[in-house]
């Protein structure tokens, strides 16, 4: 008899336990309703390779600076600064987190790395003999493109690349000094240049 009791007890907490877990949760959740992101809202407009816009407000927006320099082996060095940002490890879940993600680097619009981290080296191939525009864009870990005012968050520096071989290779007056988002005179988020460097 004691054992049935036992049983019949167990039985009934467990029913209580799955009947209060069933109604736990927040009050703010209602079926059928979406909460907001809270990582910006997607736009419609998409960068070149068809990633939508992620819009976030200027105050929370992410920022990126562009740094390109000659190095003694006839690449280029790459630094970016950015600000509001930091760069998610490889394997990172694929969702959009506030001031999280990777950026993309780009050589006159053409795809040529993606970054987990604010330093690169540049293959001398990748920037032949003239004036070259290098990129970096900012996008979530789920492959959206962080964006303020509809325009990408991005920054370009021109470098300019005299011949192969060490020595042959100098930087013009824009790749010495950093780009910053907000200057049009390098392409940034909201520069008129930046659509023609896409082209």
């Amino acid at each position: 008899m004691s054992w049935t009791r036992k049983s019949g007890a167990a039985l009934a907490v467990c029913v209580l336990l799955l009947a209060g877990s069933a109604g736990c949760g927040s009050g703010d959740a209602r079926e059928g309703v979406a909460s907001p992101s809270p990582a910006g809202r997607i736009l419609e407009d998409r960068d070149p390779e068809g990633r939508p816009f992620r819009e976030v407000g200027p105050e929370e927006a992410p920022d990126v600076g562009i740094e390109v320099q000659p190095d003694a082996a006839g690449g280029w060095d790459v630094r970016l600064t950015v600000r509001n940002f930091r760069f998610s490890p490889a394997g990172a879940a694929a969702r959009a987190v506030p001031g999280r993600g990777l950026a993309h680097l780009y050589v006159d619009g053409r795809p040529v790395a993606r970054l987990r981290a604010p330093e690169y080296r540049l293959d001398a191939r990748l920037v032949p003999r003239g004036t070259h525009r290098v990129t970096a864009r900012l996008y979530a870990d789920d492959a959206t493109v962080w964006a303020v005012d509809g325009k990408p968050v991005e920054s370009t520096a021109d470098v300019t690349s005299s011949g192969p071989g060490t020595g042959g290779v100098t930087p013009d007056a824009a790749s010495r000094r950093k780009a910053r988002t907000q200057g049009t005179d390098l392409g940034g988020r909201g520069a008129p240049e930046r659509a023609e460097a896409a082209s």
